[in-house]
């Protein structure tokens, strides 16, 4: 048993690199809101904020220690990119894809593992779940086909995790899953014509007869419900719970563009006057007052839920997955967070007023990017009340495996 002293010899280190890394995270926010327009009108986060989010470990935020990584938890990388979501939605949720996909890259074997980080500790990966692709058996693994769309981050991965449907020598579907497929056996289609998010570059991955090895094929069905053998059991990292996990880092870049709607209306409503009416600033009217209170409320309600969430799967992770109730609660918590931002971000709007949605003004970008990262599919909120609520009543119909 550590003494008093040995455990706090011990945090010291722990506190100070999170306060480094913290500090690092936050003097990004003047380069990535610079660069904000650059990504939109290129539709690509620019490469200098690439480098500037590897060079502070952002990607390195959930891989392995012994591969250099930071090997933090979803609380770390929550708040990360909820700090980077206030200065620019495209980059804070490019960064947060590449941390949680190089943490599901660390679920497959050790083999794998090594294929991804073992040369490069700064492997980028990204991926799409959807099984749009298909798997046919041949020795050693599988030939892959198929095309995943809404790949994020697509023009600077290495690695790509994607779903897929495993046939066996029959012809028969066996098994949902991931494969790990380097960057190169990939083509990139540009697809991603969108209102808002343009900067992440979400275009579709496409693979032709590409061969995965067996061991690069990580089951969807026995991952989201446990069924995995870590060979090195001290990663408690790697115990986190599957759904929630890829879920939950959705949360982050949303809470960071609330923040930012609401900073930009508090500041500009000591000064700007509210047209049509006696009042020289909008915060003397009583109305704007109540909105942004309402605004403010809603933010804080979506921190609440996100944050009790991650924290549940963030305990859970030394000891065992979350079972399934405690999963369903947590999907229908994302999406409910997700609509609280969403809502406050419009009546922000409408307590600023129609210069908001001038192309100039970030307000605009904002609504666009959080409207677009709010329709991700795993934060649809009618699929998490769904899902909630046969959970409540114990109704045992499964209508979604990213539970």
């Amino acid at each position: 048993m550590p003494s008093d002293s040995d455990i706090a010899l011990d945090a010291r280190p722990v506190q100070k690199a999170e306060a480094e890394l913290a500090a690092r995270v936050e003097a990004l926010r003047p380069l990535l809101r610079e660069q904000a327009g650059r990504g939109e009108t290129d539709r690509v986060v620019p490469a200098q904020i690439i480098e500037a989010l590897g060079e502070a470990g952002v990607f390195r935020l959930l891989t392995p220690k012994r591969y250099g990584g930071l090997e933090t938890d979803l609380r770390t990388l929550t708040e990360v990119s909820e700090t980077l979501g206030t200065a620019d939605g495209s980059s804070a949720w490019t960064g947060m894809i590449i941390a949680v996909t190089n943490w599901l890259a660390c679920l497959f074997p050790d083999k794998a593992q090594e294929d991804v980080f073992g040369a490069d500790p700064d492997a980028r990966v990204t991926g799409v779940a959807a099984p749009t692709g298909m798997g046919e058996k041949v020795p050693g693994g599988w030939r892959v086909s198929g095309r995943w769309s809404y790949n994020s981050g697509a023009p600077y991965a290495t690695w790509a995790a994607v779903g897929a449907l495993l046939k066996d020598d029959h012809g028969a579907v066996v098994d949902q899953a991931l494969v790990l497929i380097p960057a190169g056996d990939l083509t990139i289609e540009d697809t991603w014509h969108m209102a808002g998010m343009k900067g992440t570059a979400s275009n579709t991955l496409i693979a032709r007869d590409v061969f995965v090895p067996e061991y690069r094929a990580l089951s969807v069905p026995a991952t989201a419900e446990g069924a995995r053998v870590r060979s090195r059991p001290e990663e408690a990292l790697y115990g986190s719970t599957f759904g929630p996990m890829l879920l939950l880092c959705l949360m982050g870049p949303l809470l960071g563009l609330g923040r930012a709607a609401l900073d930009i209306v508090l500041e500009a409503a000591a000064a700007k006057p509210l047209s049509f009416t006696t009042h020289a600033r909008q915060a003397d009217s009583v109305g704007v007052q109540m909105q942004v209170a309402e605004a403010a409320l809603k933010l804080e309600t979506a921190r609440l839920h996100t944050y009790q969430a991650v924290d549940a799967v963030d305990r859970a992770a030394p000891v065992a997955p979350l079972d399934y109730a405690a999963r369903a609660h947590i999907r229908a918590q994302a999406g409910y967070a997700a609509q609280q931002v969403l809502e406050a971000i419009g009546i922000l709007l409408n307590a600023h007023g129609s210069s908001a949605f001038a192309e100039t003004h970030p307000l605009q970008r904002i609504w666009r990017d959080a409207n677009v990262a709010a329709r991700h599919a795993g934060l649809i909120p009618a699929v998490g009340l769904e899902v909630y609520g046969k959970s409540l009543l114990d109704v045992d119909e499964r209508v979604s495996l990213m539970v």
